[in-house]
């Protein structure tokens, strides 16, 4: 049950992002699907620590405001190893839209830290790093 659900989870997070077919993308949702003391590391092109504020809040602005447009990301390989209450997640992705009237697109790996709460599943950590 647990890996079914951390598939789940993971699949939201991903579609947090999606703002397809004129949808607004509900980045918002990752403060539900993240611990609030969570920690964001993206590690190209350039080393940078978030906060789970301080990373929701500028996605949120570029996926609502018209500037990136029929965005998505997917996962497209996964390994999922769980021990316990703890769990950890190392996957592939790509992504597309465009941004400011061009196509955008890429891809990159993507590691996540999850942990059991009472609550459920929760992501305590991710980090990140796209291809060039």
């Amino acid at each position: 049950m647990s890996k079914t659900e951390i598939d789940q989870l993971t699949a939201e997070f991903f579609g947090a992002f999606d703002n397809r077919a004129g949808q607004g993308a509900d980045v918002a949702r990752l403060r539900r699907l993240m611990l609030p003391q969570g920690v964001i590391v993206c590690t190209a092109p350039t080393f940078t620590v978030y906060s789970v504020e301080e990373f929701v809040e500028p996605r949120e602005r570029l996926l609502n405001d018209g500037r990136l447009v029929g965005f998505s990301e997917w996962e497209t390989s996964e390994r999922t190893e769980i021990v316990g209450a703890v769990a950890s997640r190392t996957g592939e992705y790509r992504k597309s839209g465009t941004l400011d009237g061009e196509s955008y697109g890429g891809g990159g790996t993507k590691t996540f830290q999850f942990v059991r709460t009472p609550e459920g599943w929760r992501i305590a950590a991710f980090s990140w790093y796209d291809e060039a």
